[in-house]
């Protein structure tokens, strides 16, 4: 008898462990409404059963009892309110939620991915229909005169994150919690920074943050990448960093890197010229941020690519010579 009970309570807490995950899983789920958005309305004195069926009802919902269910655990029942709403196709059933409790309509949201460069970033702003548009004519120099401090260079100044709305707020408001974002975090950063780093300013280590987010997608080697890069400029050794080269070629790079790129100086050729280059060159995450403030203590000046995403680290050229030829020549 006592083994059934122990058996029946150890089944009734996987379930309710179950549930529970299920459940955060469908309140953090995209709704992925069609078209971009729509206009719903929710009834007067509508109860939340009926709220739930003029949601399946006007295509917003699947099924009924998983958002009745969800509003009875967080206990939003008695407060959800009828009205006119407009959603965003990126709504969850959380948000969703949040918004029939507020009686306003719901929250638009867009994804500014580390990495990405700052024309990339306006592209993704103004492909996004929950926003107000007002950019689009302004160069990069006069959009930082509005959201910045009138830095004539945009690029790595925004912190990538997830950032929510309301629809048809102002695309230099969402512009500006990024930038306030990522001066922020960068300052905090920079308090608790290594000793004896060769930077200047905050911004150089931004613009070495952006080089290290661009050289590796592992976390893993972030520091280390950080480590060979301080080591080149401690000795006075050029970075001979191939995003950069991108980066400086603008439109003309086309998937290839040609010797006469590498030959070709520009600002941003770190194989022709010593140090940082003038700007970052994409916009760096905070782990790259940190990388560049705490790197790696290595001896290491070198690396090259395994071609599983991951680096050979060498301490002299010969090492990577044969590096070169073991992963990129073999």
């Amino acid at each position: 008898m006592i083994k059934k009970i122990k058996k029946l309570f150890w089944l009734v807490i996987i379930g309710v462990i179950g549930l529970s995950s299920w459940m955060v899983y469908y309140a953090k789920t995209p709704l992925n409404i069609r078209p971009d958005a729509q206009d719903i309305t929710i009834q007067a004195n509508s109860s939340l059963t009926s709220i739930a069926k003029q949601l399946v009802n006007q295509g917003v919902l699947k099924r009924e009892w998983p958002f009745i269910l969800l509003a009875k655990i967080l206990r939003k029942e008695p407060y959800l309110q009828a009205g006119d709403y407009t959603l965003n196709k990126n709504i969850n059933p959380y948000q969703l939620l949040l918004s029939l409790n507020n009686g306003k309509s719901t929250q638009g949201s867009i994804t500014f991915i580390e990495g990405r460069t700052f024309k990339q970033m306006r592209q993704r702003m103004a492909n996004n229909q929950a926003i107000k548009h007002t950019i689009h004519l302004l160069s990069d120099a006069e959009v930082m005169q509005i959201v910045g401090k009138g830095e004539p260079h945009a690029e790595g100044l925004f912190f990538p994150d997830t950032f929510y709305f309301d629809r048809n707020t102002l695309d230099t408001v969402i512009l500006k919690r990024s930038y306030e974002n990522m001066q922020t975090k960068l300052m905090k950063a920079w308090e608790t920074r290594d000793a004896n780093l060769p930077y200047k300013s905050p911004y150089q280590a931004l613009i070495m943050a952006s080089i290290i987010e661009k050289e590796t997608g592992q976390a893993s080697e972030r520091a280390m990448i950080a480590g060979v890069f301080i080591n080149r400029l401690r000795i006075g050794m050029r970075l001979q960093t191939d995003p950069t080269i991108i980066y400086g070629m603008g439109d003309d790079y086309h998937g290839n890197i040609r010797r006469k790129d590498l030959l070709k100086d520009t600002a941003y050729n770190t194989y022709t010229r010593n140090g940082l280059p003038p700007t970052p060159i994409a916009m760096p995450g905070l782990a790259a941020i940190q990388a560049a403030l705490h790197p790696a203590p290595t001896k290491a000046l070198y690396f090259v690519g395994k071609g599983d995403g991951s680096h050979a680290f060498s301490n002299n050229l010969a090492e990577h010579n044969r590096a070169v030829v073991k992963y990129q020549l073999k």
